[in-house]
């Protein structure tokens, strides 16, 4: 199928130049669906299979920091989902349905065998949607900070609408491929401080982020996006050169839900689920900030009553801001769940 246009990324996948992962056995690969591209990183057999799905905007680079450890215990795989990162972008062609398709295939033709699925944010509704519906290829999942429930229309355009408002402030600002600039993504971007405080990003911050950005392109063309910051904000605009908009787009008008409904695929999934809560409030202007708040946990372990949940004290991106706490949740959660004989065993 040919698309309006392509990732100019995609040539990059297989080369993994972190040489702590590559003395660590790691390895990064491409695998072709029959209609997508997936770039993926895959470390050496330790033990069961883990999947790692990151965030939206996010890449298997958001996961560089428990990586290591958790290839200790785990044969870890980290994908790039379609629209991100050296994965191929389709615009037009994104929804739940279709990326969970794409991990369908991915799992029985790579991984091969009922995998533990750990998702971050939008990568725990899919984590969620192949609980559901390839259950025989899903022996656990974990729920980073998962939006179940709030990212649903349409109480997530109406009224928990902070991420819906981010996601269109996304789309208005940095939307159009062509000759766009990254750094008008930060341009008017309103954080909650408190309820009476919000921060904004000040225009000279991105008239300079604007320019450092263009010294680089200029530079480094048909490449992404590297400039020297802290790893987190390096990291969130090597990223969103990295990301197909019509992904977020697909979010804003629409497109994205079809697939899944929450509450149902709750219901449906047999398989042990650990839900990982990071840190949220709720704010007049806005609405939730944050992931889901208590009653929508509530909701959650009624419908799935195995859930065991854990509170983190983190932000969204649980992974790399408590990334030791993350890697000992997850595993002890293994460690519990297999001694308890509920996983299911490698298909022969």
């Amino acid at each position: 199928m040919t698309y309006s246009y392509q990732n100019p990324y995609t040539y990059l996948s297989g080369q993994l130049t972190d040489k702590k992962l590559i003395q660590a056995g790691f390895t990064e690969n491409t695998y072709d669906t029959g209609t997508v591209s997936l770039n993926y990183i895959v470390g050496p057999n330790k033990g069961p299979s883990l999947l790692l799905l990151p965030a939206q905007m996010g890449m298997w680079e958001s996961y560089k920091k428990v990586l290591i450890p958790l290839s200790r215990h785990f044969h870890v795989y980290a994908v790039d989902i379609r629209g991100h990162g050296k994965s191929t972008w389709t615009p037009g062609h994104y929804s739940w349905k279709i990326v969970g398709a794409d991990l369908k295939t991915f799992i029985e033709n790579v991984i091969q065998e009922p995998v533990i699925i750990s998702g971050n944010s939008s990568g725990g509704i899919l984590a969620l949607w192949c609980a559901a519906n390839i259950p025989d290829w899903v022996a656990a999942i974990v729920l980073e900070d998962a939006p179940v429930f709030s990212a649903e229309m349409p109480r997530f355009k109406e009224k928990d609408r902070f991420v819906y408002n981010g996601l269109k402030h996304l789309v208005e600002q940095i939307g159009t491929i062509e000759n766009r600039d990254l750094a008008d993504y930060f341009k008017g971007m309103e954080i909650p401080a408190s309820d009476k405080r919000i921060k904004r990003i000040p225009d000279w911050f991105v008239s300079w982020l604007s320019k450092k950005i263009r010294r680089f392109q200029d530079a480094h063309p048909n490449m992404p996006v590297e400039v020297a910051f802290p790893d987190s904000l390096r990291l969130l605009i090597k990223s969103l050169s990295m990301f197909d908009p019509d992904f977020a787009r697909a979010f804003v008008d629409g497109r994205f839900y079809d697939g899944i409904s929450h509450a149902e695929a709750l219901k449906q999934t047999a398989c042990p689920i650990l839900f990982l809560h990071g840190e949220w409030k709720r704010d007049k202007r806005y609405g939730l900030i944050g992931a889901l708040d208590d009653d929508d946990i509530k909701h959650l372990t009624e419908l799935a009553p195995q859930t065991i949940y854990k509170k983190i004290s983190a932000n969204h991106v649980i992974h790399s801001f408590k990334p030791k706490t993350f890697v000992k949740e997850v595993t002890a959660f293994y460690k519990s769940q297999k001694n308890s004989n509920q996983l299911k065993k490698p298909v022969k």
